[in-house]
């Protein structure tokens, strides 16, 4: 018998809004196919993905993640959305510093300038003003679930920008940087010129996804023949031009087709399968214009659920998805049982600091 394929989740970025968007997906492929996307062998994650796939390496169920995500109060385990359990990332408040608003990267920019094709939107970034809000509620979250440390997890690679150089850094890769889960976490998701850069032993760092929107070329460098990859920031369905699934909407998510497109033809040159999961139009039209709005996620959610659902009913993917190893049930439904109740072996990393 045919031993199952090595698997590899790619998580893109994406706001509040990619993040619920994901885990609405997650939640309706372990539940349609019976395959726990925690399990897979490689967990990329890129800004919003990168809290995402944390959550899924660091035991937490997509179940679990989805009943947070719809403002659901658990008692018994801590709250990954605070005390406003009734918005989706309410623990993610804005916390202002007030640096005097400099050049975010004068070194990089002056590279930028003089090989302005080498460094990409790295290098356009670096002209912003350095951001004013703290990443500090961002490592709080992911504190919650690994106090220290890295993730249980073998391979989860977490992608950031170095801010001075424009180079792409993969954290928890071997011979990466040895860093806290945490930093790595809010380094990734530091949007340039919103977000303060990350300091990681004397280094700056920034959203991963000024590099790639999903980073899914790293997929190449690892031994995974099958690589599912979920991307909120590009889809195929184009609407009218005041919709949120037409041009002006695609416009402002960056409109990543091509890119995505190029790197999943790379990878499959060497002969790797790849599925690609995107927005459908009524996820577009729930995700809407904004991105990081906090009221917008529940009803993403259970869009993403329903048109996942709907997808993989009947098709290739959800073929392709069901024939993967079946994971736990604890991991794919959710217990009977009342959260105060669950056993500590569930998820070990909270009982500790509950």
């Amino acid at each position: 018998m045919a031993s199952p394929p090595r698997t590899a989740l790619v998580l893109g970025g994406g706001g509040l809004v990619g993040g619920a968007w994901m885990i609405g997906v997650l939640h309706a492929i372990a539940t349609e196919t019976g395959w726990d996307p925690g399990s897979a062998d490689y967990v990329i994650g890129t800004s919003a993905g990168s809290m995402v796939g944390a959550m899924l390496a660091s035991a937490v169920p997509p179940w679990l993640l989805m009943a947070y995500g719809s403002g659901e109060a658990l008692q018994g385990l801590p709250g990954l959305v605070g005390s406003r359990s009734d918005r989706f990332g309410a623990s993610l408040q804005i916390h202002w510093s007030f640096p005097r608003p400099v050049l975010a990267s004068p070194e990089l920019a002056l590279r930028s300038l003089r090989e302005p094709f080498k460094y990409g939107p790295a290098g356009v970034v670096a002209w912003l003003p350095q951001g004013m809000i703290s990443t500090e509620p961002l490592k709080t979250v992911v504190k919650q679930v690994v106090p220290e440390g890295w993730a249980a997890h073998p391979n989860l690679w977490i992608i950031a920008i170095d801010y001075d150089t424009g180079e792409r850094v993969v954290f928890g890769r071997r011979g990466s940087l040895d860093v806290a889960l945490a930093d790595a976490v809010a380094a990734s998701c530091a949007i340039p010129g919103f977000y303060r850069p990350v300091d990681v032993h004397g280094r700056r760092f920034i959203d991963g996804g000024m590099y790639s929107p999903t980073n899914l070329d790293l997929a190449a460098g690892a031994d995974a023949e099958l690589v599912i990859c979920l991307n909120p920031m590009s889809s195929r369905h184009r609407g009218r031009l005041l919709q949120p699934s037409g041009p002006i909407a695609a416009f402002f998510r960056g409109d990543n087709r091509r890119l995505v497109d190029r790197e999943v033809l790379a990878l499959r040159r060497k002969e790797k399968r790849v599925l690609l999961l995107e927005p459908q139009a009524d996820d577009l039209r729930a995700m809407g214009f904004n991105y990081m709005s906090r009221r917008t996620p529940s009803r993403v959610l259970e869009c993403a659920v329903r048109t996942t659902t709907a997808s993989l009913r009947g098709s290739n993917l959800g073929a392709e998805l069901s024939s993967l190893p079946r994971g736990r049930a604890d991991r794919l439904s959710r217990p009977d049982t009342k959260p105060s109740s669950w056993p500590a072996k569930l998820f070990p990393p909270w009982r500790q600091v509950a």
